[in-house]
């Protein structure tokens, strides 16, 4: 079939606005999908790399926690059929130890797949004169009408359930709840301190309440947001904080790293979730660990997406994980508004809404 022309909103130079950009596709390799994008969700990542904070080649395409329909698939791909409504998650290799034990977010090749905007092979989205425009970030670039991904990367979603839902699924809200229900397994009863009150940790907040977390609490700067972990089931978001069996860190920042392993008590255990800007470095009291407090890195919520986001999605449907509170809609035509409302703190989670 003829491909169709994508309409891009494309970085062209660190901090500059998005662009719609028109940009022709090379013909589908036998591995790769063609989705036709109803919604992306907008997150810290995406500003980051569009903004010169982290290393990207320019001009480039962002994007990647999308969600719409395939409209084309390669010869070899099965089981995401021509019409399939789909979410868009990360990449991962399939064939590399991590992904052999069920791990794919800690996939040998994710950063090259996922930040590496296509593992570093040639463009697949040029202009009409031939340039060349960087796609593959996260194996999609969502920021456009049409985003080129693999079977891999794919989620089916059920009949009803918006596009605008579970777009942000695909990396942001997995990782929050993926950090409450699969890296530590909170049993009921337990307690927890939530470090970031965006989307990473009040979804993390609407897991502890799924998992039966005795004490859930917030630190975030703005009212708003502790008002609405309130609303989503925390039970404090001031006071001091010491002696949970967990808490987790979404910011990055080493003086908030330090008062989260500060809040657990002398076993427990701080996710890190934030990266930070590069080139962040963390110092903690040795003190503070020797007696047995645990820390452990989490990326994308130690998710198997195609196990988890179902999983998130039937609590959704039960009304036990309200995800749509986070959200605050935006059509195309603004998403530079909408990574302006993320980045000036409006919005929790910006969802851009495509035509068709």
């Amino acid at each position: 079939m003829m491909l169709p022309e994508i309409g891009a909103w494309v970085a062209e130079t660190p901090g500059a606005p998005l662009k719609r950009t028109p940009l022709r596709l090379d013909e589908l390799r036998p591995d790769e999908v063609l989705v036709r994008v109803a919604a992306a969700g907008v997150c810290r990542t995406d500003l980051a790399y569009t903004d010169g904070s982290r290393p990207a080649p320019f001009p480039l395409i962002a994007g990647h926690e999308g969600a719409g329909v395939v409209v084309a698939t390669g010869a070899e791909v099965t089981g995401h059929p021509v019409g399939e409504r789909v979410a868009i998650s990360f990449s991962s290799c399939g064939s590399c130890p991590s992904c052999r034990l069920g791990r794919p977010s800690y996939c040998d090749s994710f950063r090259s797949l996922n930040t590496g905007f296509g593992g570093g092979g040639p463009p697949r989205l040029r202009r009409s004169d031939a340039t060349p425009v960087t796609g593959g970030f996260f194996g999609q670039s969502c920021f456009a009408d049409h985003a080129l991904t693999t079977a891999r990367n794919l989620v089916t979603l059920p009949d009803g359930v918006p596009f605008e839902v579970a777009a942000p699924l695909g990396c942001g809200v997995q990782t929050g709840a993926g950090a409450v229900l699969n890296t530590l397994g909170i049993r009921p009863g337990m307690s927890i301190a939530v470090f970031g009150a965006g989307t990473v940790g009040l979804s993390a907040v609407m897991a502890a309440v799924v998992a039966g977390a005795g004490t859930i609490a917030v630190v975030d700067p703005i009212p708003e947001r502790r008002e609405l972990a309130i609303t989503l089931g925390a039970h404090r978001a001031r006071g001091e904080l010491a002696g949970f069996d967990y808490a987790i860190d979404t910011s990055g920042r080493s003086e908030v790293i330090r008062a989260a392993v500060a809040a657990t008590h002398h076993t427990g255990t701080t996710c890190l979730i934030g990266s930070g800007p590069a080139g962040t470095e963390i110092s903690l009291p040795l003190r503070d660990l020797v007696v047995g407090r645990r820390i452990r890195g989490v990326v994308e919520g130690d998710s198997v997406p195609q196990v988890f986001i179902p999983l998130l999605l039937e609590l959704w449907a039960a009304g036990r994980f309200p995800v749509e509170a986070l959200l605050t809609k935006f059509p195309a035509d603004g998403l530079n508004d909408a990574m302006e409302a993320l980045r000036d703190g409006h919005a929790v989670k910006p969802v851009v809404l495509f035509a068709g």
